[in-house]
Order: C-alpha cells, then structure tokens, then sequence
C-alpha cells in the first residue's frame, strides 16, 4: 500500500509537469518477491526469534527518455538531440545539469535559463555583448553567436548513469553520487528555436494512476478482511474460553 501511495505521488508530479519543457518523468519499479515469512538467514527483517518477515522492495528512477521537439522561434531556446545535459551555474557555485534550454538573456547580457542560472560554455558563463548589433544564433554545435561574431560553444556533458543524478527541482540535476563519470560531448547535435517537451504522456500517467488506486484498493481490502477475521478468531477463542 505504501508503495502504491508513492506510485501515485509520482505520478501526480508527472501530470503537473507534462507541460515543463525537458521534464523527465519518475518512474516506480516494484520487486518480483513475494511478501512472507522466510527461513532465519535469509534476507528480511527480523520480527520473532528465528523467524524473519520479508516485503516486496519499491524503487524510484527517473526515465530520460528524450521528449519531443517543440518549435518556439525564440533564437536563445535549444534543445539537446541524443544525449546529454546543458551545464549550469547554481547560485551556491554549484554545477548543475539541464534538459530544459529555454534560454534567454539576461540583464547583465549574460545567457540564462529560465530559473536566471548561468548557462556555461566551454569558457565559463556565456557572456553575450549586448553592444553588438543582430540577432543572436546557436549553431547545430552549440556555437553561440551575437551579430556574426561567436561568443563560446554551450558545454554539453553526459553521465555513464544518468539514473545515479540527483534531481535539485525545476528541471535541474547534481551530480552527487561519486560514483557518477561526466564526460563532454564533443559531438552534440542541437536543434535551436525550440526546446524539448517533457517525457510524460497524460494518457499513459491516467491509466498508471487508475491501475494504482484499484491496486491500492485491493490490498486494502485483503487487510480489513484479514482484521475481520483475526477480530472473529479472538472472539470466538475469548467465548471458548469462559
């Protein structure tokens, strides 16, 4: 039952973020064991002497898969093509990594996403010169440009397990794990004038949340019934008894 709680927790943030451009949806994967008692050293928790109890496990993961590409015709807006995160400066100096590049300037000419964090280049923060005249472009390379002239290239990283980062909120993610190996992507292919859509389907998360509560339902009812029955046992063993 907790399980399925959190199963729908997911997927309520799913649904509320089908519209954040680069969201990637939370996924729960439940264990193939079956709940019961189990023989003393196998693995389970401990509840009587030389008996132990055993319950299925539940696993969180993030699925980044990519989302589709929607158009917006705003230059600074990018998406990443395959693989890869766009590198950010976080407030407290921290690296973070996006899939969202809704990108846009900032006042002080640098450029930004939408939460106001640096966006890094393979120079440190992209500074754009506002003082130049023309448009600004990104190339297919990540190579940004203000009037004709080139100002970086967006530094575009990968992780050997994407699943090990740790989500920061907004569409931002750390990589705490030590175990985790960044590597640039050298060869990243970016689609500028729109930004990738989210991963999540309503459709699919509506009957992921309805096959969650009638699974929550049932093994709600298997416990009142068991109450039930242990309620009747003890009265008829308290009548037996007088």
């Amino acid at each position: 039952m907790t399980g399925n709680a959190r199963w729908q927790e997911a997927i309520s943030e799913n649904l509320a973020a089908t519209t954040v451009p680069g969201f990637k949806r939370t996924e729960i994967s439940f264990s193939n064991l079956a709940s019961g008692f189990v023989a003393p050293g196998e693995t389970g928790s401990q509840i009587e002497q030389g008996m132990r109890y055993q319950l299925p496990s539940v696993r969180t993961s993030t699925a980044f898969s990519q989302g589709e590409f929607h158009a917006t015709g705003v230059p600074t807006h990018v998406a990443v093509e395959g693989d890869g995160f766009f590198e950010v400066q976080l407030p407290n100096g921290e690296l973070g990594y996006t899939r969202n590049g809704e990108f846009s300037i900032g006042n002080g000419g640098q450029l930004v996403t939408s939460q106001g964090f640096p966006v890094l280049s393979d120079g440190g923060a992209l500074q754009l010169d506002n003082t130049l005249p023309g448009p600004v472009a990104i190339a297919a390379d990540g190579t940004v440009s203000k009037g004709g002239t080139a100002r970086g290239k967006l530094r575009v990283v990968s992780f050997n397990a994407p699943e090990q980062l740790t989500a920061s909120g907004g569409g931002i993610w750390k990589a705490t794990n030590p175990t985790l190996q960044k590597t640039d992507v050298t060869d990243a292919s970016l689609r500028s004038g729109g930004v990738e859509g989210s991963n999540t389907s309503a459709v699919a998360e509506m009957v992921g949340m309805i096959h969650a509560m009638r699974m929550f339902e049932a093994n709600q009812k298997v416990i009142q019934m068991q109450d039930d029955r242990m309620g009747r046992a003890i009265t008829d063993l308290g009548g037996t008894g007088s």
